[in-house]
């Protein structure tokens, strides 16, 4: 669900009308809901707790979804901890008020430094994607004289049914080892200065709507649990990744409730013993956050009918990188009969548009436009191409709004750079 509503047919974020946001900040924004954030926070947790799954899981959001500071702050208020795949991510997770002890650190590619920083801040772990990383962060720890407590991420091989582009589970993909080479790996680890290995971490994919996944990838985490127990690794955590999809279509049928996850949870891991760390994202954040444009003008041709907003891929790169479906409504309702439309941004590529074959009424010049669910993997996806200025962000609670993302003038892109001594005058 979510707290975007039309009231007399004008499109409010909460108790605040989208048209009073857009005079004061001009467009494009991306608009964020409080109570929509805090509101799948809570499902969330209470999912968990009908399901009596002890102790309690820790819920780490995955702060790539969205990474505006007040984004995760309001979502550390509600008790949530972070899952981070950068440096500057860890940044971003403390200086918004995550206990370092809440935060897992993720991801392919963690350097040296990054290594350094997230141990000296004490965070609970590193998920490990490779017996050559463990290595190396031992080499770290060990000269910091700090141990590093960790969890391999192994790759259980389990088609997730999503897009090709953001599955995690299979064997082709990049992340993690071979369930093959799992126990080879703990026992390799185990013999490592100032490496804790208690933990195992699997993440199968993105925007999963079915749970049969879940329980496939769950039931053979519960035999490698077994397995390495025998072997003597003490394992007393279970990082379970996250995944859950949500309604991009408003008015279709949601995905499978949080309920009905947290019990696959229980049934097959719920008598470890572990403690439970899950990495939810988009189901958190997706359907708490909107795009907002304004129409520069119609254009009508012999083919396509196309909408130009002054939002494009530059806001909102989703549609254009997974030809991912956004619901896509004026904020202001309007009579007329639908046409069929491109909705389209101003830059210079074809592969620029937001919604393709949309039923809607012909929109006057300067009309507002709203583009639901981008709260996950749409600001933190934004560029400057075309020399495009970010877009700002707003967080709406109750009525009031601020601006927790400003526009940057164009002198404050080319601040960034300079002439080389030879060009200058």
């Amino acid at each position: 669900m979510d707290h975007f509503q039309y009231r007399n047919g004008e499109l409010f974020a909460e108790n605040v009308a989208i048209s009073d946001i857009a005079a004061q900040v001009g467009t494009p924004f991306y608009c964020y809901s409080t109570a929509t954030l805090t509101h799948h926070i809570s499902v969330l947790t209470k999912a968990f707790e009908k399901a009596q799954i002890t102790p309690r899981p820790l819920i780490c959001f995955s702060v790539k979804a969205n990474s505006n500071i007040a984004v995760i702050a309001t979502l550390a208020q509600s008790g949530a901890g972070a899952d981070i795949v950068s440096g500057g991510e860890l940044e971003r997770a403390l200086r918004a008020g995550i206990p370092a002890e809440r935060i897992v650190f993720s991801g392919v590619g963690k350097t040296q430094p990054e290594m350094v920083r997230a141990l000296r801040a004490g965070i609970l772990r590193f998920n490990i994607e490779s017996v050559a990383e463990v290595e190396q962060l031992s080499a770290v720890a060990a000269e910091l004289k700090i141990t590093a407590s960790i969890a391999f991420r192994v790759n259980p091989d389990i088609d997730a049914g999503t897009h090709e582009k953001i599955s995690t589970g299979k064997a082709e993909n990049k992340f993690g080892i071979a369930w093959e080479d799992a126990e080879s790996a703990y026992d390799r680890a185990s013999q490592l200065p100032y490496i804790q290995c208690d933990g195992i971490d699997i993440h199968i994919g993105s925007q999963i709507t079915q749970l049969d996944p879940f329980a496939r990838a769950f039931a053979k985490l519960s035999d490698l649990l077994a397995r390495l127990r025998k072997n003597g690794h003490n394992i007393t955590s279970l990082d379970l990744g996250g995944g859950l999809g949500v309604p991009y279509e408003r008015d279709n049928q949601p995905p499978p409730n949080p309920d009905s996850y947290a019990q696959i949870i229980a049934d097959q891991l719920g008598t470890s013993g572990c403690q439970i760390i899950l990495e939810p994202g988009r189901v958190i954040a997706a359907n708490a956050g909107i795009l907002i444009g304004r129409l520069i003008r119609e254009k009508r041709g012999q083919v396509k009918n196309f909408m130009v907003l002054d939002a494009a891929m530059t806001e909102l790169m989703r549609p254009t990188l997974y030809g991912a479906y956004h619901d896509i409504r004026p904020v202001i309702e309007t009579e007329g009969e639908p046409l069929l439309w491109d909705i389209v941004g101003p830059v210079c590529e074809s592969g620029d548009f937001l919604g393709k074959d949309r039923h809607l009424p012909p929109l006057a010049s300067d009309s507002l436009v709203a583009i639901f669910t981008a709260g996950a993997y749409g600001a933190v996806l934004g560029s400057t191409y075309n020399t495009r200025p970010l877009a700002p962000e707003v967080l709406v609670k109750g009525d009031q709004f601020e601006i927790i993302r400003h526009r940057p003038e164009i002198d404050d892109l080319l601040r960034l750079e300079r002439l080389p001594n030879w060009l200058e005058s």
